[in-house]
């Protein structure tokens, strides 16, 4: 059982108690992403970076000592709409694992020195995403869905815009939304519970009151866009993308279990046809992403370079078959199966707890029940796939991306 409790300060922490765990997980979720940034793009993840650069009391150095020598595992990352710094600690190291991550976003110095240092570094990381092309594409593809919208905001920003970031920027930036009505804490596992509301009322009971509204970010059905990038590689990445639906929309699990069908495992229907029964691409998938006010849907193909014609074709026919035939009752039991087993395998990590424990309550102002998810896939019917066929049937009205090592005609591709 989840229990929610609010520091001093307001602050929200929602705990959830598991006796028979050996360890625990802590995350500190604040809602700063890219979507936050009206200017200083990618300052949210270049915020991330700092807290582990030293605060008042340690050093960046000292930072990682004092967390590895308690055996704790430390990491963060920064996502479209949040950032989140969590461990997973012994529990009977689980007060201090949080005394040293309170320390590092609460006592952060933000070091002149030290930010000029990792802005090299945070460039390096572009050039490393950049030179994966099925990871660059997501953010292409992504870009050419949302343009014009917060959403297509680039989480990492640019080398201009991070090298323009000043230490007043962080401190305006983190005083916004570093607040106390802009972060969660989560914890699952087994803990003391005195004893670590105790350790988080000391660490983060002093964050400012102060609220900043979030953003609304919903972007207009837009005409297609298509782009085509040549890079010196040896294969075509093949992205097509469209609109999607939110966290709350009625049609989520709908939706969740129409890319399933279609490219979500082995016995898809487009890793079938595409690469088993045609040999047209290595990877093939299909997914959706779901935001607070927003949602995208992404098919993806690694394809030989002379093949991309036969394999956007047989894409294309998977969808259009889908949307003409229908899902039959047994298919429909199957995906169902997966997502209930994959949600509960997921469920027995105690960081899956937490992580999806603390986003929920973050950016939806709730945490979903275990039964209420479960309900909500069963609740979805044949008829319902055949409705989502129908809208995502037409792949001529999706954007489209290609990372290749020649253009693509991808105008003629999806005509």
């Amino acid at each position: 059982m989840i229990k929610t409790i609010t520091l001093s300060n307001g602050l929200t922490a929602v705990l959830e108690n598991l006796p028979h765990a050996a360890s625990a997980s802590v995350g500190v979720w604040v809602r700063a992403g890219a979507v936050d940034e009206t200017e200083n793009a990618g300052i949210s993840h270049f915020i991330e970076h700092m807290m582990f650069k030293g605060t008042g009391l340690r050093t960046y150095r000292q930072i990682s000592e004092d967390l590895e020598k308690l055996g704790t595992a430390v990491n963060a990352f920064t996502t479209k709409e949040a950032t989140c710094y969590y461990v997973k600690s012994l529990s009977s190291n689980l007060i201090e694992s949080v005394s040293v991550i309170a320390d590092m976003l609460t006592g952060s110095l933000f070091d002149k020195n030290e930010m000029e240092k990792e802005k090299g570094v945070i460039v390096e990381e572009m050039k490393m995403i950049e030179d994966v092309p099925d990871d660059f594409g997501q953010d292409l593809i992504t870009e050419a869905i949302f343009d014009g919208t917060p959403l297509a905001n680039r989480i990492i920003g640019s080398p201009e815009s991070v090298h323009a970031i000043s230490r007043d920027d962080i401190l305006a930036y983190t005083g916004r939304r570093y607040t106390a009505p802009g972060m969660v804490i989560s914890c699952s596992g087994m803990y003391d519970e005195a004893a670590l509301m105790a350790a988080l009322e000391q660490g983060f009971g002093g964050i400012s009151r102060v609220a900043e509204a979030p953003r609304i970010y919903t972007a207009e059905s837009r005409q297609a866009a298509r782009s085509s990038l040549v890079k010196d590689i040896e294969q075509t990445h093949f992205f097509l993308g469209t609109k999607g639906v939110s966290f709350t929309h009625e049609d989520i699990y709908a939706l969740n279990l129409y890319a399933a069908i279609l490219g979500g495992g082995m016995s898809s229907r487009l890793f079938m046809s595409v690469r088993e029964e045609q040999g047209l691409a290595y990877s093939v998938y299909a997914g959706d992403s779901a935001y607070v006010d927003d949602g995208q849907f992404v098919i993806y193909a690694g394809i030989a370079d002379e093949k991309v014609n036969e394999a956007v074709r047989a894409i294309r026919g998977e969808l259009s078959k889908l949307a003409d035939e229908g899902v039959g009752t047994d298919e429909l039991h199957k995906v169902k199966e997966q997502y209930k087993a994959n949600y509960i395998f997921r469920r027995e990590s105690n960081s899956s707890r937490m992580f999806a424990a603390g986003r929920n309550q973050l950016l939806l102002g709730r945490i979903y029940t275990e039964g209420e998810i479960l309900a909500g896939v069963d609740a979805v019917t044949v008829g319902d796939i055949a409705r989502l066929a129908k809208r995502y049937a037409d792949a001529s009205a999706y954007s489209a991306v290609t990372i290749s090592g020649r253009a693509h005609d991808l105008p003629a591709l999806l005509a």
